[in-house]
C-alpha cells in the first residue's frame, strides 16, 4: 500500500513537472543591441532550462512503468523548448546583423565622405602649390630681369664714366701737349737771343 501511494503522488507530481509549458519567447524586436544582448541571454536560459528539465524528467521516466512513451514526451517537450529558443535568438542575431550591416554601411558612407573630402582638398592644396609656385617663378623671373637691366644700367653708367675719364684724359693729353708745345716753343724763341751773335 505504502508503495502504491509513493508512485501516486510520485506520478501526480511528475506529471505535473513533465505538463509545465515551456517559457513564451520575447514576442518584439530588440531596438538596441542591450536589448538583443538581453534576448540572446534570454534564449540560452530558455536552452539551459530546457535541458535541467529534459535531464530531471528523463530521470523520473526511469522510475515509470512506460518509460518510451514517458521519454518521447520529455523530449517533445525538450523540442519544443529548443525551438521557442531559436526564434527568440534568431530575432536578436537578424537585429545584431541588421546594426552591424547599418554600422559598416554608415562607415562606408563616412569612409566615401572622406575620401572625397580629402581628393577635393587635395586638388585644391595642388591648384594653390602651382600657383604659389608660379607666382615664386614670376618674381623669380622679375628679380632676375631686374638685376640683368641693373647690370646693364652700371655697365652703361660704368662704360659713360670710362668715356668720361678717356675724354678728361685725352683733353688733359692735348692741354699738356699745348702747353709743351709752347713750352718748347718760348724757349725756341728764348734760345736764339740767348746765343751770342757771331
Amino acid at each position: 500500500m505504502r508503495v502504491g501511494v509513493w508512485w501516486l503522488l510520485l506520478s501526480c507530481w511528475t506529471g505535473g513537472a513533465l505538463a509545465e509549458e515551456p517559457p513564451q519567447p520575447l514576442t518584439r524586436k530588440p531596438e538596441t543591441m542591450e536589448e538583443a544582448k538581453v534576448v540572446r541571454a534570454q534564449a540560452e536560459s530558455m536552452r539551459a532550462e530546457a535541458e535541467r528539465v529534459l535531464t530531471a524528467e528523463q530521470a523520473q521516466c526511469y522510475r515509470k512503468f512506460l518509460v518510451s512513451s514517458c521519454l518521447v514526451d520529455a523530449n517533445k517537450r525538450y523540442t519544443a523548448v529548443i525551438v521557442q529558443a531559436r526564434k527568440v535568438d534568431q530575432v536578436a542575431r537578424d537585429f545584431e546583423q541588421e546594426e552591424r550591416r547599418r554600422d559598416l554601411a554608415e562607415k562606408e558612407a563616412t569612409r566615401a565622405e572622406d575620401l572625397a573630402t580629402r581628393a577635393s582638398e587635395d586638388k585644391a592644396n595642388a591648384e594653390a602649390y602651382r600657383a604659389e609656385e608660379a607666382a615664386k617663378a614670376a618674381e623669380r623671373e622679375r628679380k632676375l630681369a631686374e638685376k640683368a637691366q641693373q647690370a646693364e644700367a652700371g655697365r652703361q653708367k660704368l662704360a659713360a664714366e670710362q668715356a668720361k675719364r678717356q675724354a678728361k684724359m685725352e683733353k688733359r693729353a692735348r692741354k699738356d701737349a699745348a702747353r709743351a708745345a709752347k713750352k718748347a716753343s718760348r724757349e725756341q724763341k728764348a734760345s736764339p737771343a740767348t746765343q751770342p751773335a757771331g
